[in-house]
């Protein structure tokens, strides 16, 4: 039998989402895309994406792949690229090696970019 969203047989993971009025306690573990709406007090260790929804609360340490800031992160973030919309607000370290923030953001603490992955891309935008 072939369920929804798979591919030869084989299914697809699905993305995770918490939703806004949800509060969860514990870490949270993920290899597919996450979009919290909700509240999380504790850790998130996310394989792919995570965007942390205008209404979602974050009291933890996050690593991702990638995230999109749209609510609120009280603790360290690690990913290879953050980007921090004009609604979202970071208090904690941040260590990547590409952020962007909009105006209007709010960030409050130190931010870490590994001096490689910088060199690589100044190096690419002179060629």
């Amino acid at each position: 039998m072939k369920m929804a969203g798979s591919k030869n047989g084989q299914t697809t993971p699905s993305p995770t989402l918490i939703s806004k009025g949800c509060v969860v306690h514990g870490r949270i573990e993920s290899d597919v895309f996450v979009r919290i709406d909700g509240h999380i007090k504790g850790d998130l260790i996310i394989g792919e994406g995570l965007i942390i929804g205008e209404n979602g609360i974050i009291e933890g340490n996050i690593k991702a792949r990638e995230i999109v800031v749209y609510g609120t992160v009280n603790g360290s973030v690690k990913a290879d690229s953050i980007d921090i919309k004009s609604s979202g607000n970071i208090l904690g370290e941040l260590h990547t090696n590409s952020l962007q923030v909009e105006t209007g953001a709010t960030y409050i603490g130190n931010v870490t970019m590994d001096k490689v992955q910088a060199k690589k891309e100044s190096t690419a935008i002179l060629k």
